[in-house]
């Protein structure tokens, strides 16, 4: 058994975003987040999920970390690393995303665990919007098959 003491206790989430005040609209009105607090000029936390949403004023061109070869740019690009956002109602949401800004990216894909939809935020940021049904991942084997 492992010493778990120095295992993550917590899950911030950080969203680098070119318009502080635009993100803010976008989160709050089209996913329906909501401010806790301004941490500075250039940062808000929002809350409304199970983990805490930072938004992140990071400038077009500016370097992500020390060494990059890449600048940030604010246009959708892919990563291994995306939103999900839970919903109870599917349609509704994607209806609510877009009229803040948000892309639709294909049409809703339908799983043994419900469905969903991709997006993305004004800034190029891919997010899901999911739909459980049925008991969602709790439906799922360990396999990856759905239990009858």
């Amino acid at each position: 058994m492992s010493d778990s003491s120095d295992a993550p206790s917590t899950l911030l989430v950080n969203i680098d975003v070119a318009d502080l005040e635009l993100a803010i609209e976008f989160y709050t009105v089209g996913i329906g987040l909501t401010v806790r607090r301004r941490l500075g000029p250039d940062i808000v936390e929002l809350l409304g999920t199970s983990s805490p949403i930072f938004l992140t004023e990071q400038p077009t061109g500016s370097v992500p970390f020390a060494g990059a070869t890449l600048r940030r740019e604010y246009r959708r690009h892919w990563t291994s690393v995306h939103l999900d956002f839970v919903v109870h109602e599917l349609e509704p949401a994607v209806r609510r995303a877009e009229s803040a800004g948000a892309r639709v990216e294909g049409e809703t894909q339908e799983f043994a665990w419900g469905r969903y939809r991709v997006m993305a935020d004004p800034f190029g940021n891919g997010f899901c919007l999911l739909q459980f049904e049925g008991g969602g991942y709790a439906r799922l084997e360990p396999s990856g098959g759905a239990r009858a």
